[in-house]
C-alpha cells in the first residue's frame, strides 16, 4: 500500500435528515479497504445520502452536507475521477458486448491495456456470479445477476476511483458476500446503502 494511498479519505460534515432535524452524527470519515453499510427503512435518506457523496455536495443539497476527498493526488480532480455509483435501477442502452463495453469504457477513462484490463474485469465479474458469461456476450443478454456483477467489476477495476457508491448490493441476483470480499480486496473506499443485516455485519461498519 502506497503512501497515497495510505492517506486517501471520505470525509463528510453532517447536515439535516429528511425530517429536517439535524443528523445525530456531525462528522465521519472513510478510508480505502472499508467498507461502510448505510442502513434504513425505505425512505430513511440512504439514496440522498450517497447522492450527495457522488457530486461531492458543498452544502448545497437538501441535506446541506459537505463532503470531501482528501489525500494525495486529488487535487483538481472532480467528482467524475473520484466516485463512481451503481444505483439500484440501471440498464444498458450500448449495443455491445459484455467484452466491448469494459474495453470501451477503459479506453474512454484513458487506462493503459485497455483490453487486458477488459479481460480483468470479465474475470472478476464471473468470480461474484453462478452462471458464468462470455466477453462475446451481448449486454441485452445478460441476467440481472451477471450485468450486477458486471457493473461492480466495471466500477472498481475500469473506473478506478477511490471512491466506489453501490445502492442495494443484495437485490442483484450475485453473491453479495463474494462481491463486498472484492470491494475490501481492492481498497478502495465503499458505501453500500442496505436492508441486508449479514451485509451490514459484514462490512464492518454501519450508519
Amino acid at each position: 500500500m502506497t503512501s497515497g494511498i495510505r492517506s486517501l479519505r471520505l470525509r463528510v460534515e453532517s447536515g439535516t435528515g429528511k425530517d429536517g432535524r439535524p443528523e445525530p452524527i456531525r462528522r465521519w470519515e472513510v478510508r480505502p479497504g472499508e467498507v461502510l453499510a448505510v442502513v434504513g427503512p425505505t425512505g430513511s435518506g440512504k439514496t440522498r445520502l450517497l447522492a450527495d457523496v457522488e457530486r461531492l455536495a458543498r452544502g448545497d443539497s437538501p441535506s446541506g452536507r459537505r463532503v470531501r476527498v482528501e489525500g494525495t493526488g486529488v487535487a483538481g480532480r472532480g467528482p467524475e475521477a473520484l466516485v463512481a455509483r451503481l444505483s439500484q435501477a440501471m440498464g444498458f442502452y450500448l449495443d455491445a458486448t459484455a467484452g466491448e463495453f469494459l474495453r470501451l469504457h477503459a479506453e474512454h477513462r484513458g487506462r493503459p491495456e485497455p483490453a487486458r484490463l477488459a479481460a480483468e474485469a470479465l474475470a472478476a465479474a464471473n468470480g461474484l456470479v453462478g452462471e458464468p458469461f462470455e466477453a462475446d456476450t451481448p449486454l441485452a443478454l445478460l441476467s440481472g445477476g451477471q450485468a450486477r456483477a458486471l457493473m461492480v467489476a466495471d466500477v472498481v477495476l475500469v473506473s478506478a476511483c477511490p471512491v466506489v457508491l453501490i445502492d442495494e448490493l443484495e437485490n442483484a441476483g450475485i453473491d453479495r458476500l463474494r462481491a463486498l470480499d472484492f470491494l475490501l480486496a481492492h481498497r478502495v473506499i465503499a458505501l453500500v446503502a442496505t436492508h441486508d443485516p449479514l451485509i451490514a455485519l459484514r462490512a464492518g461498519r454501519r450508519l
